[in-house]
């Protein structure tokens, strides 16, 4: 046997000892995340999957994953309501993808990011591959230029699995957490009973969310997608924290950003955003998070903005 033949021999068996590898992790290892709270998905796109009826479908981080009572929509428009509020460092592009699973005539579908000024990737590989694993019914949401940062991310989330599954870790349940799989509910929201942790003498920043390029491109894509399938996509206010009032101030500056949604963005903007302000007492654990009674407060809210968006 010639030396070049030796070479590209053992090539080869590298590279089938390589890829017997990645099966054995990919089919015997994989998940390692099952009970875990980005684990929620599996159950979400199952639900829109299975709605063929015009449907009204939350689109968020989760910010919406804590801050509707997605059963008070249902019951009031008689539609079925399925929340896919999930995780911020996923990215805005991953989370509006859900809204291309089994979409129908009727249907509407209901946008509230906490930011408009993400640059159109996925934020965290490692988060994405954590909640994908190999969960083939979820890979529908990642774009064709999403593969090749995925692949960069996998070594990452090879390791970081492999570390995980050789501690016993992996898989582990997390009923008493508002940050597992179990919290959700049939709709989507996060029932897990939650009072107020936000620290009273702690300081609230005035955040001013922003709009980029990318974002108001793709979100006006997916518009006329959408239009096209005979359904409606609308933009809603997310919760947006105070410490009591707001100031005058950052009251001037969510009237600009939202009238600047409306300037850019082809779809309606049914929120008056200074709708959304609430008092960090409202919060739970984070400048996004609602406590129960302020999910509550939200979903009012949302609702007499959709009365007011179907009486048009």
């Amino acid at each position: 046997m010639t030396t070049s033949r030796k070479l590209l021999s053992i090539l080869i068996f590298k590279l089938l000892f390589l890829a017997s590898i990645l099966l054995l992790f990919f089919f015997s290892i994989m998940p390692q995340n099952e009970h875990m709270y980005n684990a929620a998905l599996i159950e979400k796109v199952k639900r829109l999957e299975t709605i063929d009826d015009p449907k009204i479908v939350l689109i968020g981080n989760s910010n919406a994953a804590f801050g509707f009572e997605s059963q008070m929509i249902e019951e009031k428009f008689g539609m079925p309501v399925t929340n896919m509020g999930m995780h911020a460092a996923l990215g805005n592009a991953f989370h509006e993808e859900m809204a291309k699973i089994n979409v129908t005539p009727g249907d509407i579908y209901i946008v509230c990011h906490t930011d408009y000024g993400d640059e159109d990737e996925i934020g965290d590989g490692v988060l994405a591959w954590s909640t994908i694993e190999n969960h083939a019914e979820l890979w529908q949401l990642l774009r064709a230029k999403d593969i090749l940062p995925m692949l960069r991310s996998y070594p990452a989330y090879l390791n970081k699995s492999l570390d995980t599954w050789s501690r016993n870790k992996g898989n582990r349940y997390y009923r008493e957490s508002p940050y597992s799989r179990e919290s959700f509910n049939i709709y989507g929201d996060v029932e897990y009973d939650r009072n107020c942790k936000w620290k009273q003498n702690e300081s609230v920043e005035e955040v001013i969310p922003t709009i980029s390029n990318a974002c108001e491109n793709r979100l006006n894509s997916l518009n006329s997608y959408l239009e096209k399938k005979g359904a409606k996509l609308v933009i809603a206010g997310y919760p947006i924290i105070v410490d009591g009032e707001a100031s005058e101030e950052f009251n001037a500056q969510i009237e600009e950003f939202e009238k600047e949604l409306e300037k850019r963005f082809d779809c309606e903007v049914i929120s008056d955003y200074r709708d959304y302000f609430y008092d960090k007492s409202f919060f739970y654990d984070t400048a996004y998070h609602l406590t129960n009674e302020g999910a509550a407060m939200r979903t009012k809210q949302l609702i007499r903005d959709l009365e007011s968006y179907f009486s048009k």
